[in-house]
């Protein structure tokens, strides 16, 4: 009996399929973790509300007021001159800014409708105001 040799073929292709699992499993990581990302570390006590709707903008300011009354655009510490001017120009960038309000619960009254009244001289339409659930 005759033994055939058959002689292999070099397949010449590159298998994908592990590259991809990778790329999904990055997906997955990068959205988990940029809304922590985009979350400050400025600690204030947001107040607690009980209907509470996520935001999804993909344009967003974050601007925090602590209880002393100083005001942060994302971690920078600015005034309010300084907060309307980088709002204004941010505006001019993209007309469908969203700005996200972070308050702390023992801010005076006062000091959040001075911010609100900026927002609205600046029309801003897409105001978010931070709070925690109480449920």
């Amino acid at each position: 009996m005759k033994r055939r040799t058959r002689q292999q073929s070099l397949v010449a292709e590159i298998n994908i399929t592990p590259f991809t699992d990778v790329i999904l499993v990055l997906l997955v990581i990068f959205m988990i973790t940029t809304p922590l990302i985009s979350q400050s570390s400025i600690k204030v006590n947001l107040p607690e509300a009980s209907n509470i709707n996520p935001i999804g903008k993909t344009s967003q300011v974050y601007i925090t007021i602590t209880n002393e009354g100083t005001i942060y655009l994302g971690s920078d510490l600015i005034t309010r001159k300084e907060l309307k001017e980088k709002i204004k120009t941010l505006k001019k960038e993209n007309s469908n800014l969203g700005v996200v309000l972070r308050s702390d619960k023992l801010v005076r009254f006062k000091d959040v409708v001075g911010l609100l009244d900026i927002f609205t001289e600046l029309e801003i339409k897409n105001l978010d105001i931070a709070a925690i659930s109480d449920k």
